[in-house]
């Protein structure tokens, strides 16, 4: 992504959104020498219904009778307890280890590293790779073995070593990666496996429950949980703002480890994929919709790889305070009326991308998309998401106190910008 025009202040451009930036998502770096087993802790009073299998190719299933609690004190079968032993069997840990170089001997010639170091004490020229380890969870989607992750899980692995709740262990291949969305799939070898049930947060809100299930701290097949928080939290407000995902939250304790695991409904269904993305987070989790994962996951799963459409802008919210900051910067030389209409102003835009094709300028305000009103960044963003490559989309938007629209066809993500 290329900065923001030199005229336009430093303060301004720490809060600008890059639509066009990718990234890379970091490595999950939690490392346990030994995995506590922990043994199954619940005995059910009852048959417990089978795991639903699934395919990639569909969304929306029937969904499957609420689980319902018994009363008070009668057994320990409560709609949590249920839904863990529906789900539970599908989870799965995933150890993943990549090959890290150590640190370079031609850093201690320099006499400034050389003078605290005895000529014994030097690193040899030929020091071998070092290996990093990292535990995170994943889920089954389907009965022949394709599992559900983050993309920091398995980041820098093109094998992982995957081991079912009954003590199973298979040796996983990586099929694809996107650090646009923290999203991985994985294939094991096997067949007749446990999968999930696929859910919808259509009709999610705020104050229903939420099931966390993962391995934590390395602590396999933990459950958690609590209820949702809020919905359409953007990558922007979780810290994140090269992802393009609106998160769940919740206050399900999602730990190191969790990532990659499933957030569930009071019915046992998957709704999200937890992520530990905030390390410095107490009370709060996040989960990437589960529409928003399993869109990516059937791109991997038939290309190996994600292209995610493009504009080439920053952006800015037009909110009163950031107009009132605009017209007093007399370097940027622009006027913006405050006419409290919604939009996004674009601060820039990058050379050679569809944006500027399409003739789109710094200080034009996008007020809709396709007839639909723009609040703020997370709203274009969402929109180009789901447009194809290719396609037109025709932008509304105020310049130089009129209102035009422009056609806009979006390109594929470059790559050096995931």
């Amino acid at each position: 992504m290329d900065s923001l025009p030199k005229q336009f202040s430093q303060q301004l451009a720490l809060v600008a959104v890059a639509l066009a930036v990718g990234g890379g998502a970091g490595w999950a770096g939690h490392y346990y020498v030994t995995q506590v087993s922990l043994a199954e802790t619940e005995n059910a009073a009852a048959a417990t219904p089978p795991a639903v299998k699934t395919s990639l190719t569909t969304v929306a299933q029937a969904a499957p009778n609420p689980l319902a609690a018994g009363p008070m004190g009668e057994s320990s079968q409560n709609f949590i307890a249920l839904a863990v032993e529906r789900v539970g069997p599908a989870v799965v840990r995933i150890d993943a280890e990549r090959t890290v170089p150590e640190i370079s001997p031609d850093a201690f010639n320099n006499p400034f590293f050389r003078r605290f170091f005895d000529e014994e004490a030097v690193p040899p020229s030929n020091l071998p790779d070092r290996l990093e380890q990292g535990t995170g969870s994943g889920f089954i989607l389907s009965a022949n073995g394709q599992i559900l992750t983050n993309a920091h899980v398995v980041e820098g692995a093109k094998t992982v070593q995957v081991t079912l709740r009954d003590g199973r262990d298979f040796e996983g291949q990586v099929v694809g990666v996107d650090s646009v969305t923290d999203v991985a799939v994985v294939k094991i070898e096997a067949a007749d496996l446990p999968a999930v049930q696929i859910g919808s947060t259509q009709n999610l809100a705020p104050g229903q429950w939420a099931i966390a299930i993962g391995n934590p701290l390395g602590l396999d097949n933990t459950v958690t949980a609590g209820i949702i928080s809020a919905l359409g939290r953007s990558s922007n407000q979780v810290g994140i703002p090269d992802k393009r995902v609106q998160f769940i939250q919740t206050d399900a304790a999602i730990n190191p480890g969790n990532s990659g695991g499933p957030l569930l409904n009071d019915r046992g269904e998957v709704i999200g994929m937890n992520t530990a993305i905030r390390a410095n987070a107490q009370g709060l989790g996040f989960a990437i919709p589960i529409e928003t994962a399993k869109r990516i996951a059937d791109q991997l799963f038939t290309n190996g790889e994600v292209l995610h459409p493009f504009l080439g802008i920053q952006m800015v919210e037009l909110s009163a305070e950031m107009v009132d900051r605009i017209n007093e910067e007399e370097q940027l030389n622009l006027r913006i009326a405050d006419d409290d209409e919604p939009g996004v102003l674009i601060v820039g835009v990058l050379p050679n991308s569809p944006a500027q094709a399409a003739g789109l300028k710094i200080g034009d305000v996008i007020r809709a998309i396709e007839g639909d009103p723009i609040d703020s960044p997370p709203d274009v963003q969402a929109r180009v998401e789901i447009t194809n490559i290719g396609d037109t989309l025709n932008l509304d938007i105020h310049r130089d106190g009129r209102d035009q629209s422009i056609a806009v066809k979006p390109a594929a993500m470059p790559s050096d910008l995931r």
